[in-house]
């Protein structure tokens, strides 16, 4: 169903790490360091500067592969890692895309379940990686079949 879009990628799109969209996402997460959201801290801190939190990469737009068409409904969230060169930096521009990088099958009792590994990416202006988060999405054989119809 899927095994032709691996290795599509979406074209890139240039995301800005905002202040205030960090500060709002910290404390969405009850994680309000000051690294995240106090500037003088953060100047007196190793990086010099405010970051975002780890998982704050999720919130960034990855561009659309005009191909992967997933329902709206009916998708399990599987599992999710976060691998990062170094921090996302406040006020920096990111040039973020996805992938297809897997997609398998397994039956088990209760009939056959799909699996699709996506990669997001997350680079600066000169093209080296940031971070790169993987996530698999898992599709049901009710929500495949429906998809087919």
């Amino acid at each position: 169903m899927f095994k032709d879009l691996i290795g599509k990628r979406s074209e890139k799109v240039l995301n800005t790490i905002e202040r205030g969209a960090v500060r709002k996402f910290a404390h969405s997460i009850g994680d309000e360091h000051p690294i995240f959201v106090d500037e003088d801290y953060a100047k007196n801190s190793r990086y010099g500067k405010n970051i975002a939190p780890v998982t704050f990469a999720r919130t960034l737009n990855f561009g659309t592969i005009e191909e992967l068409k997933l329902p709206k409904q009916g998708l399990i969230h599987g599992e999710q890692s976060f691998h990062y060169e170094r921090p996302l930096y406040v006020g920096e521009d990111v040039y973020c895309y996805t992938e297809v990088k897997d997609y398998y099958e397994k039956t088990g009792k209760s009939g056959t379940m799909s699996f699709l590994v996506t990669e997001n990416n997350g680079e600066d202006e000169n093209g080296n990686t940031i971070f790169k988060s993987r996530s698999v999405v898992i599709i049901n054989e009710a929500v495949r079949k429906g998809m087919n119809a």
